[in-house]
């Protein structure tokens, strides 16, 4: 069993900072660059990318909908080869920066309401797939939905997700929130050690529900990010990938 620990981050912009990647990058594995159309900009992506290499964390770009102004947390319709062009254009902006540093792209992972469209609409994630296939490297998500259907009939390689500092629904969907609220570390923990042991999770209203997790996801927004995810590392440590 090899899990990874991944975290959205360099979303800082301009002057304005979000999140503690400096105290988070220690405790993951998987750095999921923000790649400027919900969040960054040149100056944090290229800082991030450094950040990350310094620690020998592996680095994605976590792409999304050109909704700076809404953090990409906002649906929008676009045309599938519209929206696959939107995806390539972030992906390559993250990858020279990786060409520069002498850092491989390791995966990709969307955000926010593209993350939960490609759940749910077919056209979505094939428009992911298309962009994804010229990359050869894993796309993160969530099992049992479209997107894992899609980029597996497109021959692609899926990673699930956990989200330790997210509630689930009764049928195990995410609860979005525009904000993150502090979470409990240790309850936290506990939880990303059953999704991963157990493959099972506790709902909002205390129904148990089926996730997968090949690995876990600490968001850097939410208050207490840092003291999450040291909780979180010292709980998988036995299990985490090394490679």
């Amino acid at each position: 069993m090899q899990i990874g620990i991944n975290c959205d981050m360099g979303e800082s912009f301009s002057l304005y900072k979000l999140g503690d990647d400096e105290g988070i990058m220690p405790f993951i594995t998987e750095a999921n660059i923000a790649c400027g159309f919900h969040a960054s900009d040149p100056n944090h992506m290229r800082t991030t990318v450094k950040l990350a290499k310094s620690h020998d964390v592996k680095t994605g770009a976590h792409f999304s909908l050109p909704d700076q102004a809404g953090f990409g947390r906002r649906e929008m319709k676009i045309a599938r080869d519209e929206l696959a062009n939107i995806i390539i254009y972030q992906i390559g902006a993250l990858k020279a920066f990786l060409d520069i540093a002498g850092v491989p792209l390791n995966h990709l992972k969307p955000h926010g309401a593209l993350y939960g469209m490609a759940c749910r609409q077919e056209s979505v994630a094939h428009a992911i797939a298309d962009a994804a296939v010229h990359h050869g490297v894993p796309i993160f998500g969530m099992a049992g939905t479209v997107q894992e259907d899609v980029y597996l009939s497109r021959g692609l390689e899926f990673r699930s997700e956990y989200f330790c500092d997210l509630d689930y629904d009764d049928n195990g969907a995410l609860v979005i929130t525009r904000t993150h609220d502090p979470v409990d570390p240790e309850t936290a923990a506990e939880r990303c050690l059953r999704a991963v042991m157990e493959g099972k999770t506790e709902s909002i209203n205390g129904k148990e529900v089926a996730v997968r997790a090949d690995t876990v996801c600490v968001h850097s927004d939410t208050p207490n990010a840092v003291e999450v995810a040291g909780a979180v590392r010292n709980i998988l440590e036995p299990y985490i990938d090394q490679n």
